[in-house]
């Protein structure tokens, strides 16, 4: 007998009164009906119109590289709107149908592609199990240009979408974008006068043109107003605008070129230093038309900007702009597509000049930007060079590490201004050679390179870590060692102790300073972290460019040059005193364009080599990697196109214990191979096409070794 038929007071003990009872049937009769959970749509009734939803799911796998169809609930039709994401089920067999529908497998997140009449799956469906936002966040250009992307890089469509389309944030979704500004008036050409075609390069944006040109920016800090002037005059036209730069601090000084020559509100700001919230909200507003001009870091390359005019990238020699997640592509290929995609203008920009920024012009796909010689003579400051002939007759140079020259700079330079010195390594002292012969100290043990962390430190081997005590050079016989390179903090010591009474600050991967004051100061940094100083560095320092010209990759001799180029932009003009002393060979190419600063040259003659060779960008290569077997059956089963050639296998570097792991390396202590497969310009796509499918088919056996399989990878050694 229920409670509400006792007489009062003589309910069971701890029963609830009757007002109480009454108040919760009455709250169970106001209640709705309770929905069913996302997983068990059984026997739901079916959308009336477009019953079919084509969905992408998140399966970065090669052999599931396709649109599933599903059936779509008539309770999530209102909802289930193309570029949505959705949850399915996936994995279910055949077997496990009710009511001619497949249920089972487990819940999986997707994207719905597009909504059907009829599905052209024969078998029976499973049902959509929930829409997770209405909020269409794929549109038809990104899901196209994410396809292009996963082509080219023989890549999945879902792991490009992972790049591509941020985390959802409910919070920001549920906050309505800002209303969209109405064009501004297109700016004044500015500094742009100073290159031969930029005042008519501005005019084009603004009048809705799509021009395509390399820049070769003059040094000095004006690159950041000037990149804001062409996105300025980009939107005077209606249009939108995507600029991608290498990091944080490149990004800031945009961001406040443009809010100063655009006022607030214009244009988003894309990094992952904004926090999950933030930046999805600035991409919804982005994606929803609120703002028209992007401005960010690597991942802002997928940014889906409206009306898109204007697609620019300043530094595309920085690895930064490389994408360490499958399929690693990289932001200039991405701009590129989008530019064709979208048809409109593009704008390639550095200091410097890479061998693929040369082609672009070679093959006139792309203008020149450039300023007359009397503008970068009047704009650049004096390089002057020490080789090895110098600092054989430098008896400072014999007994210290810096040779005469070198210290001239310091002092004379610190009379007007702070002083950069740049030193190819960060630490103490990462490489120890003998102080006679120069012969690299190895260890005894396994034949490793011997480093020390400070100058009180033991020596140790950089790949097995024993400890040396009692070291000796097989060559010549002597105990005496010194820095084969030294680093930053090695250098700010030894700087220090010279420059007693000036203070000393460094700049590297622990500890990466913006900005310094215009004071007298010594600013010892490493290659791409180089802050800037107010009014410009009074001199500046390359040391150790042997070691940087000396590394064993295809790139070094052009990367070389834009670390100099980068860090000289940073000095006063020769006008202002500005002075460079670099120590390296004076012959040698790069330092040759450093003096007379001419990347583009440096570039261009590059290119006719790498042609003479066919090695990219004049042809297109992928690296394969993995144990030496796997890459070997790789290879054999692979339908590679009829030009291909395969260069190796070789071994790669194993990779130490605990130390630092590259993208596509050997796990710690594993031996693997690389082979190179080098195809024609215009066999391109087709390689791409016989990897992955070479690939997919090896995943969908399974049971197989890890094989890497990487498109024009940025260091082929």
């Amino acid at each position: 007998m229920s409670s509400e038929n006792e007489p009062a007071g003589g309910g069971a003990q701890g029963a609830p009164p009757p007002e109480q009872l009454a108040l919760i049937r009455e709250s169970v009769r106001r209640a709705k009906a309770p929905r069913a959970k996302p997983r068990t749509w059984r026997g739901a009734a079916l959308a009336k119109e477009l019953p079919v939803a084509r969905v992408l799911v998140d399966k970065g796998v090669l052999h599931l590289d396709r649109y599933f169809d599903y059936a779509v609930p008539e309770e999530l039709d209102a909802d289930a709107q193309p570029g949505v994401r959705v949850r399915v089920r996936f994995g279910a067999g055949r077997h496990r149908v009710r009511e001619g529908r497949r249920e089972g497998g487990g819940l999986i997140d997707g994207f719905l592609v597009e909504r059907l009449a009829e599905s052209d799956y024969s078998g029976p469906l499973a049902a959509l199990a929930q829409v997770v936002s209405p909020e269409p966040v794929l549109t038809g250009e990104l899901l196209g240009l994410a396809r292009a992307v996963a082509d080219r890089y023989a890549g999945s469509l879902a792991d490009v979408l992972q790049l591509a389309v941020p985390p959802r944030n409910a919070r920001a979704e549920r906050r309505p974008s800002p209303e969209p500004l109405p064009p501004p008036r297109a700016p004044e050409p500015g500094s742009w006068e100073r290159y031969e075609r930029g005042t008519a390069f501005l005019e084009s944006l603004a009048s809705g043109g799509a021009p395509r040109a390399v820049w070769n920016a003059l040094p000095g800090p004006g690159w950041a107003d000037e990149l804001a002037r062409a996105v300025a005059a980009t939107l005077a036209s209606g249009r939108g605008a995507l600029v991608v730069l290498p990091d944080g601090r490149a990004v800031a000084r945009a961001d406040a070129a443009l809010t100063s020559l655009l006022g607030q509100g214009r244009h988003a700001v894309l990094t992952a230093d904004a926090g999950p919230e933030k930046r999805y909200a600035q991409w919804l507003a982005v994606r929803r038309g609120a703002v028209r001009a992007v401005v960010g870091t690597r991942a802002a390359m997928f940014a889906p900007v409206r009306d898109l005019g204007l697609v620019a990238l300043w530094d595309d020699g920085d690895d930064s702009h490389s994408e360490p997640h499958a399929p690693q592509p990289h932001a200039r290929e991405v701009l590129l597509l989008r530019a064709a995609q979208d048809k409109c203008a593009f704008l390639l920009g550095g200091w410097s000049c890479t061998v693929e920024a040369a082609q672009l012009v070679e093959s006139g796909w792309a203008r020149p930007l450039v300023a007359a010689r009397d503008q970068v003579r009047a704009a650049a400051p004096l390089v002057r060079t020490v080789g090895d002939g110098d600092l054989a007759r430098d008896e400072a140079a014999r007994a210290a590490r810096l040779p005469t020259l070198a210290w001239q700079a310091v002092r004379d330079g610190l009379r007007d201004g702070p002083v950069l010195v740049q030193v190819p390594r960060r630490g103490y002292a990462p490489r120890m050679a003998c102080a006679v012969c120069r012969a690299p100290a190895r260890c005894r043990h396994c034949s490793g390179p011997l480093a020390a962390q400070d100058s009180a430190s033991a020596l140790r081997c950089g790949w097995c870590g024993h400890e040396e005590n009692g070291w000796h050079c097989p060559e010549c016989g002597s105990f005496r060692l010194r820095a084969q390179i030294v680093g930053a903090r090695r250098t700010a010591e030894e700087l220090g102790r010279a420059f007693p009474a000036v203070p000393v600050r460094t700049s590297g991967r622990e500890h990466v300073l913006d900005t310094v004051p215009g004071t007298p100061a010594l600013v010892v940094s490493t290659p791409g972290a180089e802050p800037v100083a107010e009014g410009g560095y009074a001199a500046a320092l390359l040391l150790d460019g042997w070691a940087m010209l000396g590394r064993p990759d295809l790139r070094a001799g052009e990367d070389a040059l834009r670390r100099w180029i980068a860090a000289c932009a940073l000095v006063r003009p020769q006008t202002a005193g500005g002075t460079v002393v670099v120590v390296a060979e004076p012959t040698l190419r790069p330092v040759q364009a450093l003096v007379r600063w001419d990347p583009v040259g440096h570039a261009v003659r590059e290119l006719a080599e790498r042609a003479e060779l066919g090695f990219p960008p004049v042809s297109r290569m992928a690296a394969v990697s993995g144990r030496p077997e796997a890459v070997a059956g790789f290879l054999r089963t692979s339908e590679l196109p009829p030009e291909a050639e395969v260069l190796g296998p070789v071994p790669l570097p194993v990779t130490a214990a605990g130390g630092p792991r590259r993208v596509g390396a050997p796990p710690p202590g594993e031996h693997w191979e690389r082979a190179l497969v080098r195809v024609p310009p215009g066999r391109g796509a087709a390689l791409a096409g016989a990897l992955k499918a070479a690939q997919a088919a090896r995943m969908a056996r399974g049971g197989g070794e890890t094989v890497w399989v990487r498109i024009d990878p940025p260091d082929i050694g």
